[in-house]
């Protein structure tokens, strides 16, 4: 077992893990913070998406290890005060989901881009979420959604 300590959406978490525990895992069993979800196993489907110090990540390719020491949000960190951050708003305004169950990494990664690109064009943010995957929906909801939440982020 290895101990491991981060901050978990501002809270300062720690816990001996096996070596072989992925963030995903640490997140969902140990911390009972579900909405990170698992969809592949394979890193092709981007529902485990988290930020690390402020990037979006993947979190079933990152060893509980290698974010020792880290500052990582889940999707259930964003929002601040009771009052949703404007990407999660605009997803809820816009129905940009349908099952919901690719919405968190899908949220995540879209709040990264557009904190990268402030501005992101439709192609931009079609080419940019490439990496997650609806199998619900045909991106129309999903793209309107992140142009929305841009232009109310600053963009």
């Amino acid at each position: 077992m290895t101990s491991v300590t981060m901050t978990v959406n501002g809270k300062q978490v720690s816990a001996d893990v096996a070596p072989n525990t992925l963030l995903v895992q640490f997140i969902r069993d140990n911390l009972r913070l579900t909405g990170t979800h698992v969809g592949c196993d394979t890193s092709q489907c981007g529902a485990c998406t988290v930020h690390v110090d402020g990037d979006s990540v993947k979190s079933c390719t990152m060893l509980a290890v290698q974010a020792d020491g880290a500052d990582v949000t889940t999707i259930e960190g964003l929002a601040k005060g009771g009052e949703l951050h404007p990407m999660q708003a605009a997803f809820r305004e816009h129905h940009g989901l349908q099952c919901g169950f690719c919405t968190p990494g899908m949220i995540m990664s879209a709040v990264d881009l557009v904190k990268r690109n402030p501005n992101p064009s439709e192609e931009t943010i079609r080419t940019e979420l490439e990496g997650n995957i609806c199998r619900c929906t045909g991106y129309h909801n999903i793209v309107k959604s992140v142009k929305a939440a841009s232009e109310n982020m600053g963009g």
